[in-house]
């Protein structure tokens, strides 16, 4: 049996959870079937919805831990529920979204049940044995990892799946409250106050990222990279020495100290694609590169590269996309 936790916000499942079904139902299928539960922990909004959602990817059964102790977010806690339910229901393996929450948790519990826990997992290959490739270096690099204990614990890193309904029926809902010792209560959430704007969401959302770097020369330089990425109803992305000499504004910040983005499409415009920046990118499904230096980082790495001046080799894909939308 497959466990999931399950991270949901206003009655829905977060788009990384169900991101994470993906890949659990492409397991299950590998393993001939093998039964997918989803696990919530805490009060949610709508029981019906959330049943209803899950069912639909995949999700056979949902389990709610219940009870005072899960009124606030603790990994120690979180962990105790998960552990319980995996016990009564001989999970052999335990997985959820790679969130510093659910990183978190994990964590917890695999040092519980004194198991290997693989972070960021992107893929998998078989089940005998079972082996997980997974993004470490901050995204840099992908290093394959053997899970031959079980449960076999890991997370799964964000936008490396996608989310597609499967079209199953509402999932069946069970209350427990799981046993929770004091000293799981001592590191928990004591209050929560309003979030403030992320500038960064849109970009992290993005399924269309036009990015510009030091080769745009100047704070006047992002004019038409700033059009292309509106033409194409995406979002401008930005290397880190742009922000660093004050051209951009931090939270347009592609990398490793910035934001981590997937998009389906991402355009690096006079980017070199130091480590950091790609640590950023790499989940890019598509990369269209654009630098006068064909041997720069970005431009090997690209799925597509374009040799050229990003000041003359923009303006004309805008002015080729106007005229093809008349």
């Amino acid at each position: 049996m497959i466990l999931v936790l399950i991270e949901s916000e206003d009655g829905a499942a977060s788009e990384i959870s169900l991101e994470t079904l993906a890949l659990a139902r492409s397991l299950s299928a590998e393993g001939g079937g093998i039964a997918i539960r989803a696990v919530v922990i805490g009060e949610v909004d709508s029981r019906e919805s959330l049943a209803a959602e899950l069912g639909e990817h995949g999700v056979s059964e949902v389990h709610q831990a219940v009870g005072s102790a899960f009124d606030a977010f603790g990994g120690a806690s979180w962990a105790a529920a998960l552990q319980s339910i995996r016990q009564s229901t001989g999970s052999v393996v335990v997985t959820t979204a790679g969130s510093a929450r659910g990183n978190e948790v994990l964590s917890h519990l695999a040092a519980r049940l004194d198991v290997p826990m693989a972070a960021n997992v992107v893929s998998f290959a078989g089940l005998a044995p079972f082996v997980v490739t997974r993004q470490v270096v901050g995204g840099a690099a992908l290093e394959e990892m053997k899970l031959d204990q079980r449960p076999a614990i890991f997370s799964v890193a964000g936008h490396s799946w996608t989310a597609e309904s499967a079209g199953g029926a509402p999932a069946s809902w069970h209350e427990f409250t799981p046993e929770v010792a004091e000293a799981d209560l001592v590191a928990r959430v004591v209050s929560t106050g309003a979030k403030e704007v992320d500038h960064s969401d849109s970009l992290k959302s993005a399924r269309v990222v036009v990015g510009a770097g030091r080769g745009a020369g100047g704070p006047d330089g992002f004019g038409a990279v700033a059009e292309l990425a509106e033409l194409l109803d995406g979002s401008l992305g930005v290397s880190r020495v742009v922000t660093s000499l004050g051209w951009r504004p931090h939270h347009e910040q592609v990398g490793q100290t910035g934001s981590r983005i997937s998009p389906e499409l991402y355009i690096p415009c006079g980017i070199s694609g130091a480590i950091q920046h790609w640590a950023g990118c790499a989940s890019s499904k598509t990369i269209l590169a654009i630098n006068t230096d064909p041997e720069a980082p970005m431009m090997t790495k690209a799925t597509y590269a374009v040799v050229g001046d990003m000041h003359e080799v923009v303006p004309a894909v805008i002015e080729e996309l106007k005229a093809r939308r008349g």
